[in-house]
């Protein structure tokens, strides 16, 4: 499950990909600022509630500025001396998923959530924008921050970290942070052996399994003092260490983490890039939402290694959902073109690079007939809608598992890019 918009950003020039503008502007570690997201289904805005110096940054020293263009909320960071950028990313959040539900039409509501960013060596303008459905934006918060201000937290917990796959230094590298949710302390060789099955499975499918070497996996050990994970409709709960539950806004399969602040404090114990949590259940679903954190089910019998991959593309690039039904249907604006690689509204298609790997001769929306079923095209269905939103093939991971073993050509393009970007 995922939802997003669009930011565009200015092209990244040679000067901004150097890495001496890394030690210009920023030192090793990370400033973490912790902050409650809150409003309604046509409001938002952010609260400050502390800020947390953590000891590793683990993201790239060379992309500092996105050039991607993904999400519905844009972090932009500016050395407050000159006014000039020197930091950005798209993300997006669980509240913009609850904006589009009907509680979000009468009732104010809150999460808790982090930004992080290197740390930076001189004060810093901190601004988060959002941008609607309609991909109209907005600035809803701005803070300056001097980096030695005392008031700046030091984490006190320790947890237990190790290896899963290392490859190279994590500013060359794809770091994934993998989470403990619902093992008890004396399920700690479950978890590795899940750890383990997990990284396999990410790096069995292309274009992952090509770029192997570009990633690493490490684990955060954080046991529960209950086994199993939290299933609201079913009236079962379970005390966990990062509380994981299942139900999300009435999607029996919608598993999520409220609190995004303590998924963060426990991903700090390692340098990472992405967060993925797997949770010690049996029961089929998960959750993925782009550069936020994954969560799957790692006991589930029947497609849990299929669910790792499509949550994680969700996480890791923002491919939409190409299914039909759920409760996010209300989700995309039809007279606007989403953001998203794998998904169109034929509003501005000629924009994205899909448009340009079809076949002159496949009709522009393509039939969902037998005669297409192995053809790159544009098929109508998808985005949580049956009209209106077009996806790339009959058959991809982002639209269904059974009888599927890989992306399409349009998401394979869309993450291999990604990838690249990410690990130069």
């Amino acid at each position: 499950m995922l939802i997003m918009s669009a930011v565009i950003v200015s092209p990244l020039n040679a000067a901004e990909k150097e890495p001496s503008r890394f030690d210009r502007f920023f030192t090793e570690g990370t400033m973490r600022i912790n902050l409650q997201h809150c409003g309604d289904a046509t409001s938002e805005e952010y609260f400050l509630e502390d800020i947390v110096r953590d000891s590793y940054w683990g993201g790239s020293k060379k992309y500092l500025i996105d050039t991607l263009g993904y999400g519905f909320q844009h972090l932009r960071v500016y050395d407050a001396a000159t006014d000039s950028l020197i930091y950005s990313r798209g993300y997006c959040t669980i509240f913009n998923e609850w904006q589009a539900t009907p509680q979000a039409q009468t009732t104010r509501k809150s999460y808790p959530e982090s930004v992080i960013l290197p740390y930076p060596k001189a004060a810093v303008r901190v601004e988060i924008t959002a941008r609607d459905k309609s991909r109209n934006e907005k600035r809803i918060f701005s803070h300056t921050i001097d980096p030695s201000d005392y008031q700046i937290v030091r984490p006190q917990e320790r947890y237990e970290t190790f290896d899963v796959i290392y490859n190279r230094p994590s500013d060359k590298a794809i770091d994934i942070a993998i989470l403990s949710e619902g093992y008890t302390a004396d399920q700690k060789e479950l978890f590795e052996q899940n750890c383990r099955e997990f990284a396999e499975a990410i790096l069995s499918f292309s274009p992952f399994k090509e770029n192997r070497r570009r990633f690493n996996f490490r684990a955060v050990w954080v046991p529960s003092k209950e086994s199993g994970v939290s299933m609201p409709g079913e009236n079962y709960w379970r005390n966990t260490a990062l509380g994981a539950r299942f139900y999300t806004f009435y999607s029996e399969r919608y598993q999520i983490v409220n609190d995004f602040r303590r998924v963060r404090q426990v991903a700090a114990a390692v340098p990472y890039d992405y967060i993925y949590i797997l949770s010690n259940s049996q029961k089929y679903g998960g959750g993925g939402i782009y550069n936020f954190y994954g969560i799957s089910s790692a006991a589930d019998p029947s497609n849990h290694l299929k669910v790792y991959v499509h949550e994680f593309a969700h996480l890791f690039m923002g491919l939409a959902d190409e299914y039909v039904g759920g409760a996010e249907e209300g989700l995309y604006d039809l007279s606007v073109e989403p953001w998203e690689e794998n998904i169109t509204t034929l509003k501005e298609f000629d924009k994205k690079a899909w448009s340009r790997m079809i076949d002159d001769k496949t009709p522009v929306p393509t039939p969902a007939e037998k005669r297409y079923e192995n053809t790159l095209g544009v098929f109508e269905g998808g985005g949580y809608n049956e009209k209106g939103i077009y996806r790339p093939a009959m058959k991809c991971l982002m639209n269904s598992f059974g009888g599927v073993e890989e992306f399409c050509p349009v998401c394979k393009a869309a993450l291999s890019k990604t990838i690249r970007t990410l690990s130069e």
